[in-house]
């Protein structure tokens, strides 16, 4: 076995219910608490209520920025930060999805340093310091991995680009991961956030960066995707496969913040960047398909192995065959969980794959891909992966 570290300072609160301890869990590093969600809407209010009540019962006062949108930019994370310095919140608190995750992360760096959270990127000299908010993350969708990871995403609409904070100051402190809070998801979002959550796993699993541990993790993660994804989108109130979701999304995110991700992401991160409107599941899950069918013979064992799970006429084939049908065996989940979608059905022009094609290979995640890509690579991979011709899409 290889050597290998493994870092995870989140204390996590896992089980149906544990949102009534945000009030104490948030009380315990502060007494001015910013709360960082999207707008109210039906359902959602409900949550934030609960939030409120908690946090009132704790004697922890609060201040609530509302104005987190999907692909979190520059401008809604300064906003934050700004409502933060003037509440003088000692803690900040995520409730909500990846986006409230990551821009909760983004104030806490913003409001206690000089700049915006954009020249805190982790290729930047300036990095976050101790003065740094801690951070209490409570996660209402299975997808993104946000709560317990070190990574706040956010986009620069101005330069049409999505990168990310990356520094062990923006693990949350304790995070809270209640399934009850996904009962409500919508099929589709809970397909795109759910498939998030393979592609963290398969990727942090193929990645040579990762260890025994993270494979471990991303295996597991795998396995759960597998089974109770389907049935998640299926019936959105079975408590049982969203449990089983939320205890995946949670261990793909930890096996990603010791592992990484490889070129998928690198792809669907420009994606957001250049395309605001596109959900990160979904431009994941359109390309995922091309990107096996080209790097499948780099790491046949485990892609094998991955196949395995997802077909399971594949157990005792030989890794190379096994390994090669790993595309179709996606293709067909995808079908199963109706995000069968290719780039043209995200409103992304063919005439600018060349661009993304660039733009993908900014970040470093493809140089972690088992097969490395140069940009010639990547638009072959965005063309296959313009349409689904010939297939009928649930």
């Amino acid at each position: 076995m290889r050597n290998f570290q493994y870092f995870q300072p989140t204390e996590i609160r896992f089980g149906a219910g544990r949102l009534d301890e945000v009030g104490e869990s948030v009380a315990r590093l502060g007494r001015r608490c910013l709360i960082v969600t999207v707008p109210a809407f039906p359902g959602f209010e409900l949550v934030v209520q609960r939030v409120k009540t908690s946090l009132t019962a704790s004697a922890v006062a609060f201040a609530h920025f509302d104005g987190v949108i999907p692909n979190p930019t520059t401008a809604v994370v300064s906003a934050g930060a700004s409502q933060a310095q003037d509440f003088g919140a000692d803690v900040v608190l995520g409730v909500g999805g990846g986006s409230s995750l990551d821009t909760a992360k983004a104030v806490a760096v913003e409001a206690r340093h000089p700049g915006t959270s954009w020249d805190y990127l982790f290729f930047r000299d300036r990095q976050p310091t101790e003065q740094t908010l801690p951070i209490v993350a409570v996660t209402t969708t299975s997808g993104t991995g946000s709560h317990v990871t070190q990574v706040a995403v956010v986009t620069n609409p101005d330069e049409r680009s999505k990168s990310a904070l990356y520094h062990p100051r923006l693990f949350p402190k304790i995070s809270l991961v209640d399934p009850e809070l996904v009962l409500t998801a919508p099929a589709r979002v809970t397909a795109a956030t759910g498939f998030d959550v393979f592609a963290h796993a398969f990727e942090s699993f193929i990645n040579p960066g990762g260890s025994a541990y993270t494979d471990l993790l991303a295996s597991e993660a795998l396995k759960i995707v597998a089974s109770s994804l389907p049935a998640a989108v299926r019936s959105g109130h079975d408590l049982g496969a969203r449990t089983a979701m939320a205890w995946a999304d949670t261990l793909a995110g930890l096996a990603i913040a010791n592992a990484g991700v490889t070129l998928p992401h690198g792809i669907s991160m420009a994606v957001g960047g250049l395309y605001p409107h596109v959900a990160h599941g979904e431009a994941l899950a359109s390309v995922y398909p091309a990107i096996l069918r080209y790097s499948w013979d780099a790491a046949p064992g485990k892609f094998a192995a991955t196949a395995r799970l997802f077909d399971r006429s594949l157990v005792g084939i030989e890794d190379a065959a096994a390994a090669e049908a790993l595309s179709g065996a996606v293709m067909a989940f995808l079908r199963t969980i109706g995000l069968r979608i290719g780039l043209e059905d995200l409103k992304i022009p063919e005439g600018e794959l060349k661009a993304l094609a660039r733009e993908a290979l900014v970040l470093p995640d493809y140089k972690s891909h088992p097969r490395v890509a140069c940009a010639e690579d990547v638009f072959s991979v965005l063309r296959e992966s313009l349409r689904c011709e010939g297939e009928t899409k649930s």
